[in-house]
């Protein structure tokens, strides 16, 4: 794998000559739901830049911002290698993914992945982290955790998996990993089970036979099928367990953590990367309408300014950011961070406690400050605000294109289809409800956005297309569920 020189991972000051930059992004599914979704894949991407040899990590969702439409108009290079942050190959990784991105790709992607060129950059497209080879080791030390002595001589294993009959990938992997672990030696026996399809992991008392059994999820993250549903369909009561009546003898259950959360899981990623199609050594350019846009907002933050609900304030080198609400409110009254993520952290949030999948709804919490350097100051923009910058310099410029909603729901697919049967006026309740709380203008349904912030007015921020959330919400009106329990399908 390259070493290189480590550069900072925020986005440069006015115009720098970078040559030879690579950028890395990482997609997860996120949720418009649950906060806790985003974690693993913000988790990683802090782990892949402590490392630093990509010049930037960059995340993007499905459900949350940056969306798949905007990401890549959030990377400072040329050169850009896209992960989806899956466990297996299927519906999200083979169709949404490069559909949303653009690289007009459908289908299986090939072992060394897929290269396109987009806008002036090299995108390359790879196979998911979880079908690589190296997830094997990352059971193993999973294994090991749970139980350090495991032996070929009394130790099974079970690969658990969620499978679907919906599509035979997701049991694919976890059968291939089975057979590498059958093939180490280090267990008596491997059996493969799953949640959703059989063999089920219910049956397990019934086809184990070793009196150890180390339990391995082959999941991305933690959450409910393994911190509820596993255990009570195996009968766990905790880390180990005991079953002394079972069909052959008595057995201890030894219950490891996920795969996905292993620390491991970043060198997999890294392996992803650079076997990837047209992988380059020498890496790109930097992307200089990016660069561009990024060195417009420093100049207007040095003289300070609001974007938003959010007020930036130059002091000596740093920039103070807090809600303008709260302008004039002593500091010590403030909880204050110091870090891109510290902010991001605070701010995901409402006051309520609720999850914020739209940045610029307004919802932006009160009580929170942030100071951050120069070089930081981007990169926690990009997290409070994600491609707002890039998108409100381009509609600033005259060059951003809206997607008008008949082309965006022509798109749709999957259970998302039927938004492309919703009428005008359906298409504006949900607007009346759901963009009304944002701050965005709607290009995208005509609207006319004559200055954004970059022309001194805070609020004005552009929205070139409609949300995955707006999105979301077409298809619960569509389907006359609007008002209970609405966009609650996380697909």
């Amino acid at each position: 794998m390259r070493e290189s020189v480590r550069r900072d991972n925020s986005a440069p000051g006015p115009l720098l000559d970078c040559p030879h930059m690579r950028s890395l992004v990482l997609i997860g599914h996120g949720s418009h739901l649950n906060g806790e979704s985003a974690g693993a894949v913000y988790r990683y991407a802090e782990l892949l830049r402590e490392r630093g040899l990509y010049d930037e990590v960059v995340e993007g969702y499905w459900k949350e911002e940056p969306s798949l439409r905007q990401v890549l108009k959030t990377t400072r290079s040329t050169d850009v290698t896209v992960i989806p942050m899956f466990i297996s190959e299927g519906y999200f990784t083979e169709t949404v993914i490069p559909r949303e991105l653009g690289l007009g790709h459908q289908g299986p992607v090939p072992p060394e992945g897929v290269a396109r060129v987009l806008g002036g950059k090299t995108v390359r497209y790879t196979l998911p982290y979880g079908v690589h080879p190296g997830m094997a080791e990352v059971i193993l030390a999973r294994a090991r955790e749970a139980l350090p002595d495991l032996s070929p001589q009394d130790t099974a294993l079970i690969v658990l998996g969620h499978g679907t009959t919906r599509n035979e990938n997701s049991s694919r992997v976890i059968y291939r990993n089975a057979e590498l672990m059958r093939d180490s030696g280090h267990f008596a026996e491997v059996h493969a089970l799953f949640l959703d399809e059989d063999p089920k992991v219910g049956t397990w008392p019934e086809v184990v036979r070793a009196p150890r059994v180390v339990v391995v999820p082959f999941f991305a993250s933690e959450g409910w099928h393994t911190l509820e549903t596993i255990p009570e369909d195996m009968g766990l009561t905790g880390e180990v367990t005991s079953f002394p009546d079972n069909p052959h003898g008595p057995q201890t259950v030894y219950y490891a953590r996920p795969v996905g959360t292993h620390s491991a899981v970043a060198d997999v990623i890294l392996h992803l990367a650079e076997e990837a199609r047209g992988a380059s050594e020498r890496g790109g350019d930097e992307d200089r309408s990016h660069a561009e846009a990024w060195a417009a907002f420093l100049t207007l933050a040095r003289r300070g300014v609001r974007v938003g609900e959010a007020l930036i304030t130059p002091h000596g080198g740093l920039y103070e950011l807090r809600h303008a609400l709260d302008e004039g409110r002593p500091t010590d009254s403030l909880t204050t961070v110091v870090t891109p993520e510290g902010l991001r952290d605070l701010t995901r949030r409402d006051e309520g406690g609720h999850h914020r999948p739209v940045h610029t709804f307004r919802t932006l919490p009160r009580g929170w400050r942030a100071v951050l350097s120069e070089a930081d100051l981007p990169r926690g923009m990009g997290y409070l605000y994600p491609a707002v910058v890039e998108e409100g310099y381009a509609h600033h410029l005259h060059t951003l294109r809206p997607t008008p909603w008949p082309t965006t729901a022509r798109r749709q697919t999957g259970i998302y289809t039927k938004v492309q049967r919703a009428t005008p006026e359906q298409v504006e309740n949900v607007a009346r409800d759901v963009c009304s709380r944002c701050l965005k203008t709607r290009l995208w349904a005509g609207e006319k956005l004559p200055a954004t912030f970059f022309g001194g007015v805070p609020g004005a921020i552009p929205c070139p297309e409609a949300c995955t959330y707006f999105i979301a919400e077409v298809r619960e009106e569509v389907s006359g569920k609007r008002g209970a329990g609405s966009h609650g399908h996380e697909d």
